[in-house]
């Protein structure tokens, strides 16, 4: 086995498994070279010589009804090249902490901001967590259970290393008649002022007539993800239909989430469909090119496959890609979190450092 990936969709509770055992993932220069093709994508933030877009070939597929179902020969198999796989990923080290890595950095973003260079940016940090690294498959098991609204994966690959995700954020999903995207930004703790949300609850309360009351920041910040994705999407539809904003429960935040459906005038070209969105304004800024470039110069710590995007590309599962979020990579020395948050000019620094705070909880729940 030289690569594998498990993924688990939102509110399902089968698994699949995809196995590429001889050579390696097809590496390609933009998403745009994904027309007409299948297989299990693993997309970084910026595609480079160093994180290229990898697509894993199914020559096996598994699927099973629960997690608990997979066999101890298969966790033993994939547990045995993921460590393979890992050789040679390992922590960055800076002699700063992170809070003086992260203030010094939104001093910089932020400047940006209030000269009006962008109309947001997203700001990401990279946190070093011990753990044991031996049972990545238990890990995600925990997660499954842990995030059954979320979508969850386990990929490993020799060239990416191994990355564990449970993210809400979907890039793109359908199949040849109807698609479906989201815009998803804003953050708030149930408890901030909020009643608290149960288990029980609707996944999805119209923001406004929840009783949950958003903030300007907030509301601002979804409108311009929103309006991109609109924007992208009317160049390769007639049909799209919004919905929302409305407000979204993802672990233990809320988000403000509209949700898009739409068809393709083309099936041929949803590989420069997902060029076109990817990386959305939740994940990078506006205007999209400068505030990219602008990141990957001055955040400290590379993002590799973070705020990337990956998922199954595959006929007989339909395609199913999220953006990664709430993610880690596991090294030879523990895990690397990561965790970002949108800035305005109205952003401050406490506020958005205790947003990536609450985000990063996601991953520590797993492994600790």
């Amino acid at each position: 086995m030289r690569a594998f990936a498990f993924f688990r969709l939102p509110k399902e509770s089968k698994c699949t498994l995809v196995v590429q055992r001889s050579g390696e993932p097809e590496r390609m220069a933009s998403p745009g070279e994904l027309n007409g093709r299948s297989g299990f994508v693993v997309a970084p933030f910026s595609v480079s010589r160093l994180t290229p877009l990898l697509l894993i070939r199914p020559e096996e597929q598994h699927v099973y009804d629960e997690v608990s179902n997979v066999t101890g020969e298969i966790i033993a198999e994939v547990e045995k090249c993921a460590q393979r796989n890992n050789i040679g990923h390992t922590a960055y080290h800076h002699d700063e902490s992170e809070r003086e890595l992260y203030g010094r950095a939104f001093g910089t973003f932020h400047s940006r901001l209030m000269q009006g260079t962008f109309r947001k940016i997203v700001l990401a940090r990279c946190h070093k967590a011990k753990g044991d690294t031996s049972n990545l498959f238990n890990l995600f098991r925990r997660a499954c259970e842990e995030y059954p609204r979320m979508y969850v994966s386990l990929f490993s690959t020799n060239t990416g290393g191994t990355w564990l995700i449970a993210t809400p954020e979907v890039l793109l999903e359908g199949d040849s008649c109807r698609w479906k995207t989201i815009a998803l930004a804003g953050t708030m703790k149930p408890d901030d002022g909020v009643a608290q949300c149960t288990a029980d609850d609707a996944e999805y309360s119209p923001g406004l007539r929840s009783g949950i009351s958003w903030n300007e920041k907030n509301i601002k910040e979804q409108r311009i993800v929103a309006d991109y994705m609109k924007d992208c999407l009317d160049n390769f539809s007639d049909d799209v239909e919004e919905e929302g904003p409305l407000t979204a429960r993802a672990g233990n935040l809320l988000h403000l989430r509209s949700d898009f459906a739409f068809s393709l005038r083309s099936n041929a070209v949803l590989g420069d469909l997902i060029d076109a969105i990817h990386p959305p304004p939740a994940v990078c800024g506006r205007p999209k090119s400068d505030s990219k470039e602008f990141i990957m110069t001055n955040e400290v710590f590379p993002r590799r496959y973070y705020s990337g995007f990956c998922g199954p590309l595959l006929g007989d599962c339909g395609t199913h890609l999220f953006v990664a979020l709430r993610c880690m990579q596991v090294v030879n020395d523990g895990f690397l979190l990561y965790a970002g948050s949108g800035l305005l000019p109205d952003s401050t620094e406490q506020q958005e450092w205790e947003e990536t705070e609450a985000k990063l909880e996601t991953m520590k729940k797993i492994i600790s």
